[in-house]
């Protein structure tokens, strides 16, 4: 074959991959999209929001609570990127969020004049829902890192369908994984809240996911049989602070002590848990309301092929009164912050509480009443063990 023709023929020949190429190199770069630090590109309370250069790079410095927001901005999927050097508090971002700014997914940090990679608070993810936060009930989604004090600290977001990492300062290692964010939407606008802090160089590069698979990761209880999964919920009512329960107890009048039980009026609707088996009473009723407190009753059934004690592993938020077979077993308060707060720190996790639960042979009811007056609102339930034991599906 003639040299020149060979040459020809291999350029014709490759041509289509290297037009395939620089399509791809040129689609990758018009995507990327990098937010101005300059006023003309946000919404934001100007009481709030300074715009600043900080180590010679332009900058925006929040001082409250009030969101700032990029204009004509919405978010699915990708890699969000951008600097932050943090004053005090616990800066974060929102992404997935609805218009009213009551839903979303919520990623931020914590620094109140300490820190260290050993320290699980550092990290947080949080569902958004109904406007309210659900930190306290997502311990699992907690993790260290190092921080820089003071200085820049480069946070990078990779979103893929219900999965997460979120990577600070190390590029190389995740400092947290989500296999499932929690939020109800999967589109929506992004902002930025939480405290003292500046932000800059924000890029977002929608559907750029490095290998982050779309679908839900590894969940660590969905294989244990143990937990309880399937109850029944009454609708709320209002509970007044300083309001309790009042079980029958020996020479006490039944009818007055049972008032605020339920009874056959009482009306139920079927409630599964969700994926980290947290029965998640936030997301059918929605946020507290001018920190009032309201209550709630749960039930389920154990069969027990024999007479039996089981330990309850238990979670809940916020105050709780633990009925089996209609004898008042325990109560107790997870209260965020006071002296009795449960372990870790007030948050709804399996780790809370320990009950032994006498078992008759046959059907067993359990009934909860639980309160709540702040933030999220739910429990956890498994027992020790599942031998001789049935449970609802």
């Amino acid at each position: 074959m003639n040299p020149t023709f060979k040459k020809i023929f291999l350029i014709l020949l490759l041509l289509p991959f290297v037009t395939v190429a620089m399509a791809q190199k040129k689609k990758a770069a018009t995507q990327e999209l990098t937010i101005p630090m300059e006023p003309a590109y946000w919404q934001y309370d100007s009481s709030g929001i300074d715009f600043i250069m900080n180590r010679n790079v332009k900058a925006i410095h929040i001082k409250g609570p009030s969101p700032l927001v990029p204009k004509n901005l919405q978010f699915s999927n990708g890699t969000i990127e951008y600097d932050v050097e943090l004053g005090y508090g616990f800066p974060g971002i929102t992404f997935h969020q609805s218009e009213d700014g009551k839903k979303g997914d919520q990623f931020y940090l914590r620094y109140f004049g300490t820190t260290s990679p050993e320290s699980r608070t550092t990290l947080q993810y949080a569902a958004i829902i109904d406007g309210m936060s659900m930190w306290d009930m997502t311990d699992e989604y907690q993790a260290g890192t190092t921080l820089n004090i003071p200085g820049w600290n480069h946070v990078k977001l990779v979103v893929s369908g219900k999965q997460m990492k979120a990577f600070v300062n190390n590029m190389d290692r995740p400092a947290m994984l989500v296999p499932y964010l929690e939020g109800n939407i999967e589109k929506g606008g992004i902002s930025f809240s939480g405290g003292e802090v500046t932000i800059a160089n924000l890029v977002i590069k929608p559907d750029v996911v490095e290998d982050l698979a779309p679908g839900p990761g590894y969940i660590p209880t969905y294989n244990d049989t143990r937990y309880l999964r399937h109850w029944q919920v009454s609708e709320t009512s209002d509970f007044a602070y300083g309001k309790e329960i009042l079980p029958t107890l020996p020479y006490m009048g039944g009818t007055r002590a049972r008032a605020t039980l339920p009874d056959s009026t009482t009306k139920w609707t079927p409630i599964a848990a969700e994926v980290r088996d947290l029965v998640n009473l936030t997301r059918i009723f929605g946020g507290v309301k001018n920190n009032n407190r309201r209550l709630v009753w749960l039930k389920t059934t154990i069969e027990s092929d024999k007479e039996q004690e089981r330990i309850l592993h238990l979670g809940f938020s916020d105050e709780i009164w633990l009925f089996v077979n209609g004898q008042i077993l325990y109560t107790d308060k997870n209260h965020f912050g006071s002296p009795g707060q449960k372990f870790p720190a007030g948050r709804c996790t399996i780790e809370n509480t320990q009950v032994k639960l006498p078992l008759k042979k046959g059907r067993n009811e359990i009934l909860i009443g639980l309160a709540n007056y702040f933030y999220g609102w739910g429990i956890i339930a498994r027992l020790d063990d599942t031998d001789g034991i049935h449970l609802p599906k």
